[in-house]
């Protein structure tokens, strides 16, 4: 997988002044649209989508201060339909203006070419299993949030905060299937996966029994499910899950991601310093 990743990301760094299409990058990591780009964000930090935009206008920086050529020009080849666009950006990623950069030869910050390696193998053993799941609901309560890629999201956090207790209690008596219990469900997530896009979260249970009064409802569809343990301190154990399952599992296993629900069930200590956490993913086989 990692070798498939990196004919895309030198097929990125060919095209910056074209039109970079994610079908065709897809191609070339012999995969699906949807799993390149869950499985780029997750490996580099940042959205497919996001590194593109800042390798062109790391490009187009270098060529800003060395003045051959005019600001339309470099803007035009970086893809910018105007100058103003395209000193937006520019601003936005260097905290500079293209011409002031220009007339005071300012230091500009710099997004490095990325290509991928796993320098370390096996460093853990992940339990997981593969589960084939009939379709089911989610019954809860519902939010839209922006999606944050490191660190707490507290819109998530304030929004449970708010949700009284004896909710919770009359919701956890519905739950009869795996997962079982309160569980965290993101769904509808954009595809670009940009830090500051919004997605539905959902805080309730599986069931196949009615939704009270006041509740929301998501349909799942049928479908295959990668499930992954762990136990530890928290919240690092549940961090480094996420970590590991897609720096180590997917590249390491016949699968891939799909569209639908990421669903976390998680079971923290009385003094809130343990965490037992269980991942559901949705996922496919990955054809070789």
């Amino acid at each position: 997988m990692l070798e498939r990743l990196n004919r895309a990301m030198e097929h990125i760094e060919c095209h910056l002044d074209q039109a970079v299409e994610v079908e065709e990058l897809a191609r070339l990591a012999a995969t699906s649209e949807y799993h390149l780009r869950r499985m780029f964000s997750a490996l580099a930090g940042i959205p497919l989508s996001e590194y593109i935009r800042r390798r062109r206008l790391t490009l187009a920086g270098a060529e800003v201060l060395a003045g051959r050529e005019t600001l339309l020009e470099i803007a035009v080849r970086y893809g910018y339909s105007s100058g103003e666009a395209f000193a937006r950006a520019f601003r936005a990623m260097h905290g500079i203006g293209p011409g002031e950069a220009r007339r005071t030869g300012a230091a500009l910050n710099s997004q490095s070419r990325m290509a991928f390696r796993l320098t370390v193998e096996g460093r853990s053993g992940m339990r997981y299993r593969v589960v084939d799941k009939a379709e089911f609901t989610v019954v809860g309560l519902k939010t839209r949030v922006p999606l944050v890629h490191a660190g707490p999201n507290q819109a998530i956090m304030d929004f449970v905060r708010g949700i009284d207790p004896r909710t919770l209690e009359r919701l956890e008596k519905l739950s009869d299937q795996e997962p079982h219990g309160i569980v965290a469900v993101c769904d509808d997530l954009d595809p670009s996966r940009a830090e500051g896009t919004e997605l539905d979260y959902h805080h309730g249970v599986i069931t196949s029994e009615a939704a009270p009064e006041g509740t929301t409802t998501l349909a799942v569809p049928a479908g295959t499910w990668a499930v992954f343990t762990t136990s530890g301190p928290a919240p690092q154990a549940i961090q480094e899950l996420w970590r590991d399952v897609f720096t180590e599992w997917f590249p390491s296993n016949p699968y891939r991601t799909r569209t639908g629900p990421e669903i976390l069930r998680t079971r923290l200590s009385p003094e809130k310093t343990e965490a037992d956490a269980e991942l559901w993913l949705p996922v496919e086989p990955e054809h070789r």
